[in-house]
């Protein structure tokens, strides 16, 4: 069985807070780390397919 969201309410029962595996906390993390690279670029010209391959071909990765 997975693991689900805990949370934690106050006496109001209203959530103040959540506890997560520690997979999903990771996986979260990633998102957020891929979202902020994608804001920290966004002003990057684009580079077409045909460059991109030139480019990794350069470098030895194809």
């Amino acid at each position: 069985m997975a693991a689900q969201e805990q949370y934690v309410v106050d006496t109001d029962g209203k959530k103040t807070a959540v506890i997560l595996s520690l997979k999903r906390y990771q996986e979260l993390m990633e998102d957020l780390h891929d979202l902020a690279m994608v804001a920290e670029r966004r002003n990057e010209r684009a580079v077409s397919l045909e460059t991109m391959k030139r480019r990794l071909k350069k470098d030895g990765v194809l």
